[in-house]
């Protein structure tokens, strides 16, 4: 089963807490719900798409001790060789990055690979772990939501282990190709067998918020913006 395209758009509109309510109403209340530990790197920050997922792992090896021109080509051998990126190069438009670090503070994710990501069409990214450069992924607008903020490098600590498998971030099991919301509320996952029904429940919801706020908007004499049109 796959989410369509169209779909999808629909999911592009709502907001965390529409989907929330849409999946209450669809009988699913509480599921998908990721954990509050994992935030937007930027306040305004939203999106949503088709989990694709990968998993991280802790290294067993031991970085030797070398000259700095020594471990420059140390570095990048272990880029090429243990910590890759495959899903980038088979990502298509409208895909989430789901990304199970291990619960690690490694700085898998940056500001590079985060516009390589844009590039390839992704929607977004949650790193169950940390992300670092967070200035200029905030400045490029690149839409990330980690566990932490992160320093070190991948070198001598993470490997990649695999890719299309269920995964568990924050508290949720996510398989390839369920929905997933993210603003600032949070990161909501919704079971792709039940993403029509809920989507269409959450669209009610949008709907019948920006019908009452309008009316509040013009009570109050606020200008109109995007959220009640």
């Amino acid at each position: 089963m796959s989410v369509s395209d169209e779909l999808l758009s629909l999911y592009q509109r709502l907001r965390v807490a529409d989907v929330s309510d849409g999946m209450d109403g669809a009988n699913l209340r509480d599921v998908g719900l990721v954990s509050r530990a994992i935030r937007p790197i930027w306040p305004g920050a939203r999106a949503a798409g088709r989990a694709v997922t990968a998993r991280y792992v802790p290294t067993g090896v031991r970085v030797p001790h070398m000259t700095p021109e020594e471990y420059a080509e140390y570095d990048g051998r272990w880029y090429r060789e243990k910590c890759t990126y495959p899903y980038l190069q088979v990502a298509r438009p409208g895909d989430f990055l789901i990304i199970d670090l291990s619960g690690l503070e490694v700085g898998l994710w940056g500001s590079n690979v985060a516009l390589s990501a844009v590039r390839a069409g992704v929607t977004g990214v949650l790193l169950d772990g940390g992300c670092r450069d967070t200035t200029e992924v905030a400045l490029q607008r690149c839409p990330v939501w980690a566990r932490m903020v992160a320093r070190t490098t991948v070198v001598g600590r993470l490997e990649f282990e695999s890719m299309g498998a269920t995964v568990e971030v924050g508290g949720v099991r996510v398989r390839p190709g369920d929905m997933v919301v993210a603003d600032d509320d949070g990161v909501i996952v919704v079971p792709q067998e039940g993403a029509e029904l809920v989507a269409r429940v959450a669209l009610r919801v949008l709907e019948g918020d920006k019908r009452s706020r309008r009316r509040r908007y013009e009570e109050l004499g606020l200008p109109l913006d995007d959220t009640v049109r």
